[in-house]
């Protein structure tokens, strides 16, 4: 479901080139939760924007769903992120002027589906915040933004989700549920789910962990059912 193949990502810094990632190449099967972790710096969040096509490589390619995205035009990459690819974030990114409701139905109202309202309803209901539909975004807690960003993110049936420390801005107990819903979706959907976290203790949970470290790939560890108890 996803190739990465020797992803390299330069910066240019004064006189010198800052190397944020370097030759890191993974492949990850359909349906799998995998969780990259590292260090402030590592290189996590630009891994994840080079692998949804959010940003291009220096070098080395990206496929997804058998597509490499390296060669594709802007326009293009924009159509297919639309119907492959979803996307939560920390800051959960809701359009402050539309409703809990509204909010969902946007990519599916992109796609031209007639039943956005009906399937933006279910989704909300599914993450538990359906009471809640006709609110805007500054009426509802953080735990309640991200169930809507949850709903959005699913609402296409995307086969890749990319969530970027999706429980950093919530306490504890409210991040531990928003994780409980993203790995029940993962289930329902059979979304491939790659996750950007820097808590170990919920990438635990997750079929396999990624480690960076000054923009390499440390180690590659695929959980067990034993080992994904904690």
């Amino acid at each position: 479901m996803i190739v990465s193949d020797k992803l390299t990502k330069t910066y240019p810094s004064g006189d010198s080139v800052l190397t944020v990632l370097k030759e890191v190449s993974f492949e990850i099967t359909p349906g799998s939760f995998v969780s990259i972790l590292g260090p402030s710096g590592s290189g996590k969040s630009t891994l994840l924007g080079l692998l949804a096509g959010l940003d291009r490589p220096s070098s080395g390619s990206v496929s997804l769903n058998g597509q490499n995205l390296t060669g594709m035009t802007e326009d293009q990459l924009s159509v297919f992120r639309n119907k492959t690819v979803g996307f939560v974030f920390q800051s959960f990114q809701l359009i402050p002027t539309l409703t809990a409701l509204e909010n969902v139905m946007v990519p599916l109202e992109l796609l031209g589906d007639r039943n956005a309202g009906a399937k933006a309803a279910d989704l909300l209901e599914k993450v538990g915040i359906y009471p809640r539909k006709n609110h805007f975004p500054s009426q509802l807690s953080g735990g309640e933004q991200q169930r809507v960003a949850l709903a959005r993110a699913f609402s296409t049936s995307p086969k890749i989700l990319f969530a970027d420390e999706p429980t950093g801005n919530l306490d504890q107990k409210t991040g531990g549920r928003i994780f409980d819903l993203l790995g029940n979706l993962n289930v329902q959907h059979g979304t491939t789910l790659v996750m950007v976290t820097h808590d170990q203790l919920l990438a635990g949970h997750s079929d396999r962990i990624l480690r960076l470290a000054d923009g390499e790939l440390v180690s590659d560890e695929h959980l067990t059912d034993r080992m994904r108890a904690l």
